[in-house]
């Protein structure tokens, strides 16, 4: 039985829409984000790694990583319209893999 079109029940929509938006369609979609998101957690791993060792001060490949992730933030808020394209999604997924990796890294190292 559908629930009344109230105020929270729209809510509850926007939110799954917002959590699971990205996961749903066709399973060439589906499979995509996923893959999007393993490949941003490996990337965030190796890149990291890779780039302490080649440049060897962590501060500067952080800083590095915030401002890619954060000027490709800026470009989707202006760019993408309300159906999210399939390139879209691949591109937030990879960001959010990339940031978890960085984010465990830190937690590993206690800084």
């Amino acid at each position: 039985m559908p629930l009344q079109a109230t105020r929270f029940d729209r809510l509850q929509r926007r939110g799954g829409q917002l959590v699971f938006g990205a996961f749903q369609g066709s399973w060439r979609r589906r499979s995509s984000a996923v893959l999007a998101l393993l490949l941003g957690f490996y990337a965030g791993q190796n890149i990291t790694a890779w780039w302490l060792n080649a440049i060897g001060q962590r501060p500067l490949v952080v800083l590095m990583l915030v401002l890619l992730l954060e000027l490709v933030i800026r470009l989707r808020t202006r760019v993408v319209g309300e159906p999210v394209p399939l390139a879209w999604v691949l591109c937030d997924n990879l960001r959010i893999g990339l940031v978890y990796a960085v984010v465990l890294e830190a937690f590993k190292l206690g800084s």
